[in-house]
């Protein structure tokens, strides 16, 4: 680790006041400089050539347990950690799968409430036009659901509500709220 280190400061300072900070020799630096990549590394290369492509581009959903999978089904001896490590050091990540939850029924049987304002959203004062949305937020304890009423005129939130469960009281108690 303290020869990669002197290898890549090299350019900023001399080799002999990296190594004498670092408490190394110069001729062992230059014996690791010179040395040939041991087993263990060049199977660490060859696995990063199989790593690397599937996770830029064919799959890149594709994590450390399910590449370990594919490589070991290739017929690579690799234990789940080393792929973890090696796709870590070199910045490879999967992909994460955003979270999707369907909230809005457009085919519904209930009435539809009349668009009162028209795309007019234009106000002279305060608390003459109100909005209203419903928006929902993935939490370490399932979803949270929180409703706002937007005064139009000031941009700022005068009622709001949550709750686990989506349900019409949601929007209720955010305008009672925005009301008081």
């Amino acid at each position: 680790m303290r020869f990669k280190l002197i290898d890549e400061a090299k350019k900023d300072f001399p080799i002999y006041w990296l190594c004498q900070v670092l408490e190394v020799s110069q001729s062992a630096y230059f014996a690791w400089k010179g040395r040939p990549a041991s087993a263990r590394q060049q199977q660490n290369l060859v696995l990063l050539a199989q790593i690397s492509p599937s996770v830029q581009h064919v799959e890149p959903d594709l994590g450390a347990p399910r590449m370990h999978a594919e490589l070991t089904e290739d017929g690579f001896s690799v234990g789940r950690h080393r792929i973890a490590r090696l796709m870590r050091e070199n910045g490879l990540k999967a992909l994460q799968k955003r979270r999707f939850k369907k909230t809005t029924d457009s085919h519904h049987g209930g009435p539809v409430a009349a668009n009162l304002l028209a795309q007019d959203f234009f106000c002279t004062g305060p608390d003459q036009k109100w909005g209203a949305d419903i928006s929902y937020i993935w939490t370490n304890e399932g979803w949270l659901y929180l409703a706002i009423v937007l005064d139009l005129y000031s941009r700022r939130i005068v009622g709001w509500a949550t709750s686990d469960w989506l349900k019409s009281n949601l929007a209720i108690s955010a305008l009672k709220r925005a009301i008081a």
